[in-house]
């Protein structure tokens, strides 16, 4: 073979769909292949056009738009396109620009055709048209949701105004009412004092913020408590501020707003400030009714209060899912919603029985704790007690604030959970050096149980009290289990007990659920096994982040996926999250109890076909997940 040849061979070799094919197959390939570059920004192919070859990105980067002009996907170094129209009706379906400088390996039509037809691996890897189809059902749904698209600051309308922190109350009050602002930044005596530009540089150095004042702060802690009105503004600020960065999402400004119970959020650009948005801001980009339902959860004085609330939550999650929210939005803004109810409850539960005798963290685990908590849930909960805790003296106290919880949690709709991961169990109430003891265990010598007991409590959250000893078991975990690989083998292995329903065919495998026959459990089959093996590689990798969508951003970051099997996870997750939400949201306005069971034959063609092809992404990703980490030896 001529040098160039050779050169084409060694790169088919090293980048899938063309690993694992026979030698001889791939030096048919190579010589077959023809060479060509394009300069940025021209065309490789347009729409309609007749579809003579497939591409391989050899170096530099292309797109691949939508026949609408929209972009549907940009590759680099390995990536490949044109495989729709070779496949549908030889005309080609996505257009395809040069992004940059480009060199692309060319392969005829007739050797494609060839490989996809007699190699069953190639053709499983390329599966074109049913990735195709769902990374366009996902991305509209994407698209169509304005909370995951808009960034915070498209909602900041002006600099902040700021004042130095030994300027007096009234001073806050007068200049928030020349200003016509709710909120006033507060800076350090040296340098505070006036509304700074963009990026706090107008010739001077940026003051350092040490605080916030708002109007509800004046009415609370000065009005309220008869303080005079030249008291600092430094006695009244609520200091350790609460920020987002200018280039976060609006959704995820909104989560920040339900999870810390504020109403002001400063936008920073780097370390300073570039305005401050308010609740009022975030309404116009997400549903109402879901802030207003957690501002109700902390206005309500006893359990009978908040157990009533439960109809306006249900009616929350079906008007996100009537307005089309992402699955991940109806997710997050749901466990912001239980978490709430957590956080009330523990408020009313130290009213009750006074202040606890140590310090103490209530955990949030499972779901929740991943932000992917549905109207269908139970509750997973434990607590972390400080070193001083003595069983004698203490735990009284900690057993009757677990019960109260609990049992208001239940009254609200989260369900006891069956399996006793309850805070009222005493094995989940107990001092964080046990805690590090039980996670340590569970790592370094896995067993069945302890397995089980990994895959609940290594998605946690703390949401009231010392929430630091919360990060430090994550830190803990991730710490131990990145480097360990037989534990990665065994929750390898668990996390492939639960198998798609797909047949030797392709087609759906039926199961009796309880009161349901010829249907499936969405949750048991499909986002279950998901969470499961998306934690297995976020382990691997050492991620710190708790939700899936997140740890899958670290995964495909870290590079230890086939590539584009990242988004292709992504898709099917977000896919089979949304079938949930969606037969969850049609029970409540039919007036049924809402269930994690579908019946596939109630779904459109076009679902159906989408359906299978998520599960038959989820089945080639634990195959994969098999083959990295040889959960075999773990036996």
């Amino acid at each position: 073979m001529q040098v160039e040849q050779l050169e084409i061979l060694d790169f088919l070799r090293a980048h899938p769909p063309f690993a694992g094919l026979p030698e001889d197959t791939l030096r048919g390939v190579a010589a077959a292949v023809d060479v060509r570059y394009y300069k940025a920004g021209e065309r490789i192919l347009e729409f309609g056009q007749t579809a003579e070859w497939w591409f391989v990105v050899r170096s530099g980067a292309v797109e691949v738009y939508r026949r609408d002009g929209t972009l549907y996907n940009r590759l680099t170094e390995g990536g490949y396109f044109g495989e729709f129209g070779l496949l549908r009706n030889k005309r080609v379906r996505f257009p395809a620009a040069a992004l940059e400088d480009t060199l692309v390996y060319q392969i005829p039509e007739p050797v494609f055709t060839e490989l996809f037809e007699n190699n069953e691996a190639f053709a499983d890897y390329v599966e074109i048209e049913d990735r195709s189809r769902l990374r366009q059902v996902v991305s509209r749904r994407e698209d169509a949701n304005q909370p995951m698209t808009a960034k915070v600051d498209s909602l900041v309308g002006r600099a902040p105004v700021m004042l130095g922190h030994e300027a007096s109350a009234l001073d806050a009050a007068r200049r928030m009412t020349e200003e016509g602002v709710s909120s006033l930044l507060i800076t350090d005596g040296e340098r505070g004092g006036e509304s700074g530009g963009e990026d706090g540089q107008e010739g001077a150095p940026a003051p350092r913020v040490v605080g916030i004042i708002t109007d509800r702060d004046l009415r609370t802690r000065l009005l309220a408590e008869g303080l005079p009105h030249d008291t600092s503004v430094s006695r009244i600020m609520s200091t350790g501020l609460v920020t987002v960065a200018h280039s976060q999402l609006v959704f995820e400004a909104m989560q920040r707003m339900l999870r810390n119970n504020v109403h002001h959020l400063p936008v920073l650009r780097g370390s300073q400030p570039i305005g401050v948005i308010a609740l009022s801001d975030i309404i116009h980009h997400e549903s109402r009714n879901s802030l207003f339902v957690v501002g109700n959860i902390f206005r309500q004085q006893s359990v009978d209060d908040l157990a009533a609330l439960t109809a306006d939550v249900r009616a929350c999650f079906v008007r996100m899912v009537g307005e089309e929210a992402s699955s991940r939005v109806v997710g997050a803004v749901m466990s912001a919603i239980g978490r709430s109810f957590k956080q009330r409850l523990l408020e009313l539960a130290e009213a009750e029985l006074g202040p606890p005798p140590v310090p103490y963290c209530f955990l949030a685990l499972g779901s929740m704790a991943r932000q992917e908590q549905l109207i269908v849930t139970d509750q997973d909960n434990a607590l972390i007690l400080d070193e001083r805790f003595d069983p004698a003296r203490h735990d009284d106290y900690f057993k009757a604030l677990a019960t109260f919880v609990c049992d208001g949690l239940a009254r609200c709709g989260y369900s006891y959970c069956t399996g006793g991961v309850m805070a009222t169990n005493p094995r989940w109430r107990q001092p964080l050096h046990v805690w590090e003891g039980y996670f340590s265990a569970w790592i370094e010598r896995p067993s069945a149980q302890g397995l089980l007991d990994s895959g609940i409590f290594f998605d946690l959250d703390g949401v009231w009290g010392e929430t630091a000893w919360a990060d430090r078991l994550r830190e803990l975990v991730a710490r131990k289990a990145r480097g360990n690989s037989l534990f990665l083998a065994c929750m390898a292995r668990n996390a492939l007990l639960r198998t798609p329903p797909l047949g030797f065919f392709k087609d759906f495998v039926m199961e009796s659920d309880g009161r349901h026959s010829n249907a499936i459990n969405m949750k048991r089959r499909g986002t279950a096994p998901l969470a499961d093996l998306v934690r297995v590689h976020a382990l691997a990798v050492g991620s710190r982040a708790r939700n899936s969508f997140e740890r899958l951003r670290d995964i495909i970051a870290a590079d230890i996926l086939p590539r584009g099997r990242g988004q292709d996870l992504h898709d099917a997750l977000e896919f089979i999250f949304a079938v949930r939400v969606r037969h969850q949201a049609e029970d409540l306005a039919a007036g049924r109890e809402p269930d994690n069971s579908i019946e596939p034959e109630k779904l459109s063609d076009f679902e159906r076909k989408s359906l299978r092809d998520a599960f038959q992404i989820l089945a080639d990703a634990q195959k994969f997940l098999k083959f990295r980490y040889q959960p075999g030896r773990a036996n």
